[in-house]
């Protein structure tokens, strides 16, 4: 395995290099988490979202086909060319955005959704803090990651580098699940919800999900 250096750069140069197979390679975890977000509760009609590593759009096209709005953030232009493919200027409007940063949105959300993104981050408090700013009252924090037990197992987002046909790790920390809790706690939110998910052939939970709501 290739162990790459652990910066926002590094993300980036990994997912505009994994971009051309992400859709297409076999991917267990984001597989999982597509059906998993479908399957949640809250409303999206009439919503304002905001989806950080919204990626190449997977989940940013049936958010915008259910939500009034949708903004979607990621790190790597590659992704999000490929986002902008999928979608069109109509439906979405697909920002270049270091989340690490502070986060620079004229607009407030009802809903912040991150999809297998804050295993990319080391501070997640930062994340927490941006996220309650700017939400709306009562407005929601949907998390869902690649669980801490899988990564503990060594389970990473990876990809095959078609020049050398080795693994490429893309950098990442381990974040156990009471970090989530406190971090979000200390940001003012309040834990509604949170699961732990399996498909068919997996022996532990592979995908942590939490629902925070800002007072």
């Amino acid at each position: 395995m290739i162990q790459m250096h652990k910066t926002p750069a590094d993300v980036q140069k990994a997912y505009d290099t994994w971009v051309h197979q992400y859709d297409t390679n076999e991917n267990p975890t984001r597989d999982l988490n597509a059906r998993v977000l479908r399957q949640q509760s809250f409303a999206l009609a009439g919503k304002s979202v905001l989806e950080i590593g919204c990626g190449t759009g997977i989940n940013t096209i049936w958010l915008a086909e259910h939500a009034q709005s949708v903004v979607g953030v990621d790190i790597a232009e590659g992704m999000l060319k490929k986002a902008r493919g999928r979608l069109g200027e109509e439906k979405a409007c697909m920002l270049q955005a270091d989340i690490t940063k502070p986060w620079l949105f004229d607009q407030a959300f009802d809903l912040v959704i991150a999809n297998l993104v804050l295993e990319h981050v080391r501070d997640l408090s930062h994340v927490f803090n941006e996220a309650h700013h700017i939400l709306l009252p009562k407005g929601l924090f949907y998390i869902g990651e690649l669980h801490p037990y899988k990564q503990l197992r060594g389970a990473q987002a990876k990809y095959r580098d078609a020049e050398t046909d080795q693994d490429v790790l893309v950098p990442a920390f381990t974040h156990h699940v009471s970090e989530y809790i406190n971090e979000g706690i200390k940001a003012g939110f309040t834990l509604r919800r949170i699961g732990e998910w399996q498909n068919e052939v997996d022996t532990d939970f592979r995908l942590l999900t939490l629902l925070f709501e800002r007072a």
